[in-house]
């Protein structure tokens, strides 16, 4: 299954979710008649408590939907999160960062916002946001300190299939549907705990209202137990098929079963296991999570059982074999770092800035033979191959860049000098934009990162670059980042002479900005059809053909044509070059990005088609597509898929 049918399962699965929840709401109505009819209550008084019933279910539900209003971050701070500074000297932050980074380049998405949940002695994690642009992942302290480096990256390769296959957004859907058929539960309880404290209070003297109390109390509880049972039952069903496919997807990233294996046998094997602390925040969350959180039965776990989750992954493990870990770790539990150090891993984290480029980097750039079918079954699915990429990409940003995308002050001007055009005149215009959005220091240091240390960047290392600076970026104050935006936008349009690949970063830019300030807006799962927007297939195609073929007129309708063949071979619209450029794609954004999945997979082939068309991709070609494509939401691993 790829990103596109993992996004249109998705899609089916929101709709599943829906219809679940008006299941249990009419369970929960329906017992609340029930019971009205055994005290012998009127008609009237019955049709009231329904329409009681059914508002402060769709009352709560609305108000834990707008809560979440601010995505993953919001999850992560209520779950107890602390923020990992983008600067640490505990080497377990460093090297989770480390981590972080290096599959975030790999897969082509904005790095997360860090956090770690410090007091809880479980192995766990999860991963919470509407998109990836808003994304947080945390980790359990007992993550940080139990696993070695192999297991670690395991468990985020986990984490951040989930980020890349749409997972995040019907978690996140799923908390908020799920409080309303929650709530008449919690309000049971709340009045029981009402009724003890008001009892004490009163020293025994009056029980009539204690008892009613009690009475309201218990049939409260009685009946939310209907929304309980149901909301366990909604998390198995929607979570547990998806934690097996996201356990496939870590071992094709990280081409290797012992991290990921290693990670779950020590949750099997520790005391704490993957347990956490605060059981009411952790039922909210549960389906979430790497690994169970509570320990529920079979029948209602969000899991697969976890010797099954082994076995997937070595299936010579037995059930024995944790007993056997259990009795090692009884006395002395596993230290990650130290088993770090026995493995001889540099405590620093980070690879080497003296490594030796790579030869897609070094000299003239490379060109390969690619195929768009390939190409488009790589999106979100990075491998190995593509980790070790991400590793040299890494290693090759100067030191100093890598401490500047960490600088809040730094950040936006980092940003905005990779925009900047080569010619002095547009970049005069461009600089005096920034000047009024952000002010004269801003402008002075887009200026001078881009004459300094941004001016001999390789056209690799600039999506990198970027991936790493957006989380400090997200950090900004709300009026910083809304001019940000402003910021981009007047770039963007100073001069039509601006380049395709920078339109495109910044668009991505825009994109991914306005995404972090409103996450749940983009809460959605694309609907249109091809032929809905065949002109704007067309205008994006004659734009990138032209692009990729200056000068060169019959060239660039080839490459149109091949492209225009791969999603609509029964179309015949012609080759028209729009006369504004690059801009011309402001009005054809939002409707391809509504695309139904399955016609965003042919549009990724058919972009690939059209720069390709000489079946030939160089770096800056490909690096132009992968911007292209996660514009549209559909990132593209570091490296392309050869033919």
């Amino acid at each position: 299954m790829n990103f596109f049918e993992h996004q249109a399962q998705a899609r089916r699965m929101s709709t599943r979710l829906l219809l679940l929840f008006a299941m249990a709401v009419v369970a929960i109505v329906a017992m609340v008649d029930a019971l009205l009819l055994v005290t012998g209550a009127s008609h009237q008084a019955i049709f009231g408590w329904s329409v009681l019933t059914l508002a402060v279910i769709g009352f709560s539900s609305l108000y834990r939907i707008s809560s979440l209003r601010g995505g993953g971050e919001a999850v992560a701070v209520q779950m107890g999160g602390t923020e990992v500074p983008a600067s640490s000297a505990d080497p377990a932050l460093r090297r989770l960062r480390n981590v972080v980074e290096e599959i975030a380049i790999a897969s082509g998405v904005p790095m997360p916002r860090l956090y770690v949940l410090e007091q809880e002695p479980g192995i766990n994690a999860f991963a919470a946001g509407y998109s990836p642009a808003d994304a947080a992942i945390a980790v359990t302290r007992g993550t940080l300190d139990r696993l070695n480096r192999d297991e670690l990256q395991g468990v985020i390769a986990h984490e951040f299939s989930h980020i890349l296959n749409g997972d995040m957004r019907l978690n996140i859907r799923l908390m908020g549907v799920l409080f309303g058929i929650l709530m008449i539960s919690v309000i049971g309880k709340r009045v029981l705990l009402h009724m003890s404290v008001g009892s004490r209070g009163r020293g025994g003297r009056t029980l009539g209202p204690v008892v009613a109390l009690l009475v309201v109390g218990v049939v409260a509880i009685a009946i939310g137990s209907i929304g309980v049972f149901f909301g366990r039952l909604i998390k198995a069903a929607v979570s547990r098929q998806r934690e097996i496919l996201a356990d496939a997807s870590a071992v094709q990233f990280t081409r290797q079963t012992q991290g990921l294996a290693g990670a779950l046998k020590k949750i099997g094997g520790l005391p704490e296991g993957s347990h956490l602390g605060n059981r009411a925040d952790a039922e909210e969350v549960s389906h979430m999570l790497f690994g169970e959180g509570l320990g529920f039965s079979r029948w209602f776990a969000t899991h697969p059982p976890l010797v099954e989750r082994i076995q997937r992954l070595q299936p010579s493990f037995r059930p024995a074999q944790l007993q056997v870990l259990r009795g090692n770790w009884l006395a002395a539990p596993p230290d990650g770092l130290a088993e770090d150090r026995a493995l001889g891993l540099a405590m620093h984290y980070a690879p080497s800035v003296d490594a030796v480029l790579p030869a897609a980097l070094s000299g003239t750039p490379n060109r390969v033979r690619v195929d768009p079918a390939k190409v488009a079954a790589q999106v979100a699915a990075p491998a190995d191959d593509d980790f070790q990429q991400a590793v040299r990409l890494a290693g090759n940003l100067p030191a100093g860049l890598r401490e500047l995308a960490r600088d809040r002050e730094a950040a936006p001007a980092l940003l905005l000098a990779l925009l900047l055009d080569s010619d002095a005149q547009v970049a005069a215009r461009q600089c005096e934009a920034v000047r009024v959005q952000l002010g004269a220091l801003q402008a002075q240091r887009t200026q001078e990162l881009a004459a300094g240390p941004l001016r001999d960047l390789h056209a690799a290392l600039r999506l990198p670059m970027a991936t790493l600076v957006f989380p400090t970026l997200r950090s900004l104050p709300r009026p910083q980042l809304q001019a940000f935006v402003k910021c981009i936008d007047a770039l963007t349009h100073a001069d039509g002479r601006i380049s395709l690949f920078e339109y495109c970063l910044s668009r991505l830019l825009q994109v991914q900005v306005q995404a972090a300030l409103e996450p749940s807006k983009h809460l959605h799962f694309g609907r249109r059809k091809v032929v809905g927007v065949r002109r704007e297939f067309a205008t994006l195609l004659a734009v990138v053909a032209r692009a990729g073929n200056p000068g060169d007129e019959a060239g660039a309708r080839r490459a149109y044509l091949a492209g225009l063949q791969r999603i609509l071979p029964q179309d015949h619209l012609p080759y028209a070059p729009p006369p504004n450029g690059v801009l011309a794609l402001d009005a054809v954004w939002e409707p391809l990005d509504a695309l139904d999945p399955l016609a965003k997979q042919l549009l990724v082939e058919s972009v690939t088609a059209t720069v390709s068309h000489n079946q030939r991709v160089n770096v800056a070609e490909a690096e132009l597509l992968r911007t292209i494509c996660a514009t549209l939401h559909c990132p593209l691993p570091a490296l392309l898929q050869v033919a």
